[in-house]
């Protein structure tokens, strides 16, 4: 029965890519989870950008068939498609990354981030700390990265029960995270209780009450529409997560010289692009505007932050020296440095 899944799972995504093809020499898919509105999601405008400049600047000998919100599977399965050569590139959240190069869970380190500016130029693959990630993660997976980018900005919490403005607001709260153990000891620590769920999942579990509240970026509050069913939403920053955009390495190296450069470039010119675009719609009304408008919106004080931050972190430390070994604390080690470094 699960290969029988398999083999069906894989024809429909065979199915849906040549849908949509046409004649070119060089046909390059790519999947994210995001809606394709470059207006919408970093994810949007990364792949509308790429597309244009990839296909305008090969004189159409390269085709760039995008597939958003999740039409190829979900985040760990495309990555897995892209591994295996099926489909040829994909903008990853650490949950799924995680699935395949666990050491992406130093990110996860609560309050480690002191702000925006710092998180742009550590969570960029040009970065010191940066080169030594992708380095990790490329000789982890056999894939190549693109693009190093953070997933929209720092996570709030929202949530139907109250307003978080202490540790002692978490007390009892089902959040709902990524599957990520680092996430889930997170919200253990602060005395709420995880309730991992996959994306897809994630409304209807708010609305029905499975889940009390989530964590996520503002501009992913707002294009998943989580207004609707949340009430409270409580501006901690505890978190900045990546976006890892990542290329079939087969698929990469067979392109001419020419082609790799122009490839470089527009993810490079795209990457950029979405780093903007991310500060754009949290100030915009696609963002805390738009949702302040619908919830009760606080931010946590910084006598309140630095409790947050002294009840989170240790266990969250602990959890990565002990899951991730030796290569995840050199690698939280040489996180932390870049912060630093940047401060």
């Amino acid at each position: 029965m699960k290969t029988f899944k398999i083999l069906a799972a894989t024809t429909a995504v065979a199915a849906l890519m040549s849908a949509s093809a046409f004649a070119a020499d060089i046909t390059m898919r790519i999947g994210h989870l995001n809606p394709a509105d470059p207006l919408e999601s970093h994810s949007g405008t990364m792949t509308t950008i790429f597309k244009s400049l990839v296909e305008t600047n090969s004189n159409g000998a390269i085709e760039v068939q995008l597939f958003p919100n999740g039409q190829l599977g979900k985040d760990n399965e495309v990555i897995q498609q892209v591994r295996e050569g099926i489909v040829e590139s994909t903008i990853s959240s650490s949950g799924g990354v995680a699935q395949h190069y666990p050491v992406v869970g130093v990110f996860d380190l609560p309050f480690a981030f002191p702000n925006i500016g710092v998180a742009t130029k550590v969570i960029h693959k040009d970065s010191s700390f940066g080169k030594k990630f992708v380095a990790g993660l490329e000789g982890k997976t056999g894939l190549k990265v693109l693009g190093l980018i953070d997933s929209g900005g720092f996570f709030a919490f929202t949530n139907s029960k109250r307003p978080i403005a202490s540790v002692a607001d978490m007390k009892g709260l089902r959040i709902r995270t990524m599957t990520l153990p680092t996430h889930e000891t997170i919200i253990s620590s602060l005395g709420g209780s995880p309730t991992p769920l996959p994306w897809a999942e994630v409304y209807t579990a708010l609305q029905t009450g499975v889940a009390d509240g989530q964590m996520n970026p503002v501009p992913i509050i707002g294009f998943a529409k989580f207004d609707e069913v949340q009430k409270y939403l409580s501006l901690t920053n505890h978190v900045i997560t990546p976006y890892v955009w990542t290329i079939n390495r087969e698929f990469f190296d067979g392109l001419s010289a020419e082609h790799k450069a122009l490839v470089t470039w527009a993810a490079d010119v795209a990457t950029e692009a979405g780093r903007a675009m991310s500060r754009v719609i949290e100030a915009s009304d696609k963002g805390l505007p738009r949702l302040a408008a619908k919830m009760e919106v606080n931010a946590v004080s910084p006598a309140e932050i630095a409790k947050f931050a002294a009840a989170s972190q240790p266990a969250v430390r602990k959890l990565i020296e002990e899951k991730l070994g030796q290569e995840g604390t050199d690698m939280l080690n040489a996180m932390l440095a870049s912060i630093k470094e940047n401060m």
